[in-house]
């Protein structure tokens, strides 16, 4: 019966850290989103306006 006991608290208390852990990652996401860390950095002149991997290939429609 102690053995029973036990293994439900080790759940439990598996799940109440789950939880707790939940909690304090949205708390950090929603703080992120809110901060803005800094300006993005202007583009150095000469590049192309895209300057994405499809943008180099030619037959990027393939």
């Amino acid at each position: 019966m102690e053995t029973i006991v036990l293994i439900v608290v080790i759940i439990l208390m598996i799940g109440v850290g789950m939880r707790w852990i939940h909690l304090l990652n949205a708390q950090h996401d929603a703080r992120i989103e809110v901060y803005r860390f800094s300006a993005p950095l202007p583009r150095p002149p000469g590049l192309p306006d895209d300057t994405g991997r499809r943008a180099h290939h030619t037959g990027a429609d393939r």
